[in-house]
């Protein structure tokens, strides 16, 4: 496959950004997004020239780091799928192919494709854990959850943080990924204890990271990899108004 590349370039957070094209000769069909830009990247540094940067880890859809905007769509257009994931073969030889990084104000730039997710890690520091100490492992049955419980919580445990959830939504919102979140716990009796204490401190560390409100128009749950439902979204209404109603009775 040939392919011609517009990627975006920023040397710095705070550096003028640019899109620049690049020639991409010779791509086997087989190869992953990723493993394209690495063909790309070794070209480039045979001519001395600069690599893209772009952010990657493990390769297989688990850790969240491969946060592209192909063609205007987080993790490109392909449902379910990381970047990673994503092969060169739903492409089409000739085609020219955007790529950006994911586009938030609480996502500042790094450099080039690679975007800084930390308001993610504040959030969880913020109550996404449980905080009594459970002791060693138990037998699996040995606390007895209702099956459509432990379905839920699995469901919401599989957000992988990856942000295409943010990048997808016209208001930068990060409900998505919170309400997965409080949800994965929320449905848990550890998570219990400390229900309205995590469902408070989670939401308002959200907004004092500076990502928007949801206006259900739903393109996080459209661009989510693991395709997390907006189910979350309203269990988290509903839980975050409770706890404000109890902490006001306080």
């Amino acid at each position: 496959m040939n392919l011609t590349l517009k990627v975006w370039r920023q040397s710095g957070p705070n550096a003028q950004g640019r899109i620049e094209t690049y020639d991409a000769p010779n791509i086997p069909a087989e190869a992953s997004f990723l493993e394209m830009l690495d063909i790309v990247n070794e070209g480039l540094i045979k001519k001395h020239e600069e690599p893209i940067h772009f952010d990657h880890d493990c390769r297989e859809g688990i850790c969240g780091s491969c946060s592209l905007t192909i063609n205007g769509i987080p993790h490109g257009k392909e449902r379910g799928v990381t970047t990673c994931q994503l092969h060169m073969r739903k492409f089409s030889d000739g085609d020219t192919i955007w790529i950006e990084p994911f586009r938030a104000n609480p996502f500042p730039v790094v450099r080039d494709l690679m975007v800084d997710r930390s308001a993610f890690d504040r959030i969880i520091a913020a109550g996404g854990y449980v905080d009594v100490r459970t002791g060693s492992a138990v037998d699996a049955n040995a606390t007895l959850i209702p099956k459509p419980d432990a379905d839920a919580a699995f469901d919401a445990a599989a957000c992988i943080g990856c942000g295409a959830c943010v990048a997808s939504c016209k208001n930068a919102s990060a409900m998505l990924f919170v309400g997965a979140k409080v949800s994965h716990l929320g449905h848990l009796p550890q998570g219990q204890p400390e229900r309205d204490k995590r469902v408070l401190a989670m939401v308002r560390q959200m907004d004092s990271e500076g990502f928007g409100n949801c206006t259900n128009q739903y393109e996080c749950e459209a661009a989510c990899p693991k395709e997390i439902s907006v189910e979350h979204i309203a269990r988290l209404n509903r839980d975050f108004a409770s706890a404000v109603a109890r902490e006001q009775l306080v």
